[in-house]
């Protein structure tokens, strides 16, 4: 199983008059999305699912992928990392799925799937943190097979697919 965990991209600032969860993206956060949607399509994926809090900036992120999602709202701005473990049926699920939601809960669920415990890591604001889960010799392994983020354009951010390597994980 592939576990993609997307964080939505650059929001527009909160407004007094605005629910939190009704923020859209900012210009920027647009471009960032549009780029990192890109950097998806162009990933070699089996059957992918998209599951997507129910917020504004979630659903704006996760249409630049132009794909169909599923709205998901235990995946929203309270969300736990183990609320996105459930949704996304770690590890048992054959194929990819693709999660976009909020901070902290991204940010513990790479922190526990790492690491073996909750921390408050950061994931970027648009930022995508991918893993896979296989058993090899009857131990069930979690690799890190990429991280990207929003970049400038003559940055360039290497997968294991293109360096040959990977980072092997076994809590």
């Amino acid at each position: 199983m592939d576990l993609i965990l997307w964080r939505h991209a650059e929001a527009e600032p909160g407004k007094t008059d605005q629910s939190e969860a009704r923020r859209s993206l900012s210009p920027r956060g647009r471009r960032q999305a549009e780029e990192m949607a890109a950097w998806l399509r162009n990933q070699p994926m089996r059957e992918c699912r998209v599951l997507v809090s129910p917020t504004t900036r979630c659903v704006e992120t996760a249409e630049a992928l132009n794909r169909p999602f599923d709205i998901q709202v235990k995946m929203g701005l309270s969300a736990t990392a183990t609320d996105l473990l459930v949704a996304a049926d770690w590890p048992d699920f054959h194929g990819a799925v693709i999660l976009v939601s909020h901070q902290p809960a991204l940010g513990r669920l790479a922190s526990l799937l790492l690491a073996g415990q909750e921390a408050d890591w950061t994931i970027k604001k648009g930022g995508i943190w991918w893993f896979s889960n296989r058993v090899k010799a009857d131990e069930s392994q979690t690799i890190l097979k990429a991280v990207t983020n929003p970049v400038a354009p003559n940055i360039r951010m290497l997968t294991a697919r293109e360096t040959g390597k990977s980072a092997v994980i076994t809590p």
